[in-house]
């Protein structure tokens, strides 16, 4: 709900487009017309093509990698608003980043959190909305309203979904222990929390030192803030199958993904890494994501010929799935494969639902397939045809008996 008063405005720099798009979309407005381009010698142009004179304007920016670009995109948004008399400008910072370095570690040490504060600030910013910042400290260094959001509830509203039995929630390392706690107590039911306590000798690396609590024979879910190397989310999730932990979830606000962090993630014990949408993820690595889950990415760089039937139907279902959509369309996906690869399918469907919210919609005549993947089934005929029954749950088995009884009749 708008309390300003003031016409919203969203503008989007370059680093999450689809983002800005979906807030916009959320809250039923259209993204402005803005385009910020680089001239010949990489410097940034901002071209606002419409009016923001009195307006409360939002421009929806995280500075992710490449971080100094698109920082600098942020504070040249934020100056020409200033200039064209903005009611009032919000930066929106999905995941703001230098904020791990909020402190002096050692003799020398820059504080880079309270510096991009200050620029901000000094840009024109009125206030600043961000996510999960790295430490809590940081929204006491600006000098202007800052609102802290945290994505732990979206995530367990995801685990909510999937009933997981046997959960324990473990903490990647002692500062995240409150983190943790928060997310475990918004968790369906009494979950344990266990934490692990590491070593880290230098940046990026860590040695993951002992475990307090208990994941013997447990599903694990592991928190954090980020993942950027991955160094710390898989030599964790490996300690704890050493610990005796069954499936283990990783889950974080920010995949910065920077590195080797997919080849790790892909050679570790985690079994799924759910991550919000802060920062916009590259399509190679969301292909090599969608590759992995499908079973196919050892054939990354193979061509279409050398590929077999069912390999190549995999591929069509990975394309539906690049995106992440809402709903997926499968018009009789399985009719041309052959007995095996037909089950190969079904069975990967099946796995690919319990790891995503995805609504598919099968058009098919196979009973088999009916049974084994429907939740909900509309049964069509007639001309022009129409819905002639509707089950769901225990129910289908009434359509699928009334089916059987159809072909013996017409036998």
């Amino acid at each position: 709900m708008n309390t300003s008063g003031s016409e919203i405005k969203i503008i989007a720099g370059n680093s999450n487009m689809e983002l800005a798009q979906k807030i916009a979309d959320y809250i039923g407005v259209n993204v402005a017309n803005c385009q910020v381009t680089t001239f010949s010698d990489g410097e940034i142009s901002v071209n606002i093509n419409e009016t923001v004179r009195g307006c409360d304007v939002f421009v929806v920016q995280s500075t992710n990698n490449p971080v100094n670009e698109n920082l600098m995109e942020l504070l040249i948004m934020i100056d020409a608003l200033r200039r064209a008399s903005a009611g009032r400008i919000t930066a929106v910072i999905p995941y703001y980043g230098y904020a791990r370095q909020d402190r002096k570690a050692k003799a020398r040490d820059p504080i880079t959190a309270k510096l991009v504060a200050n620029l901000i600030t000094a840009a024109g910013a009125d206030r600043v909305l961000t996510m999960d910042l790295h430490a809590a400290q940081i929204q006491g260094y600006f000098d202007i309203p800052l609102d802290h959001l945290l994505g732990g509830s979206l995530l367990a509203n995801y685990f909510n979904k999937k009933n997981i039995e046997d959960l324990v929630v473990v903490s990647p390392d002692l500062g995240s222990v409150t983190r943790s706690r928060k997310f475990a107590n918004q968790l369906d039911g009494e979950v344990p929390l266990a934490i692990i306590d590491k070593r880290r000798p230098k940046a990026n690396v860590c040695e993951v030192m002992n475990l307090i609590g208990d994941v013997n024979g447990k599903n694990v879910i592991m928190l954090d803030d980020m993942i950027d190397t991955a160094g710390t989310i898989t030599n964790a999730a490996n300690a704890l199958k050493e610990f005796g932990a069954k499936d283990i979830y990783a889950c974080c606000t920010h995949a910065v993904l920077s590195g080797p962090a997919i080849e790790r993630i892909e050679n570790s014990a985690i079994s799924e890494l759910i991550v919000l949408d802060t920062i916009r993820l590259p399509k190679e690595k969301e292909i090599d994501k969608i590759l992995k889950d499908i079973g196919l990415i050892e054939f990354k760089n193979s061509y279409p010929n050398e590929l077999s039937g069912g390999m190549r139907q995999r591929i069509n279902f990975a394309r539906a799935l690049i995106g992440s959509p809402d709903i997926i369309l499968m018009d009789e996906p399985f009719k041309s494969l052959d007995i095996k690869s037909k089950h190969e399918m079904i069975n990967l469907v099946m796995e690919l639902r319990k790891k995503s919210i995805v609504t598919i919609i099968l058009v098919t005549h196979s009973i088999d397939e009916i049974i084994k993947l429907s939740d909900i089934v509309y049964l069509l005929g007639g001309r022009p045809v129409r819905i002639l029954e509707t089950a769901e749950g225990v129910k289908i088995k009434n359509i699928v008996e009334n089916l059987y009884k159809s072909i013996d009749e017409f036998n």
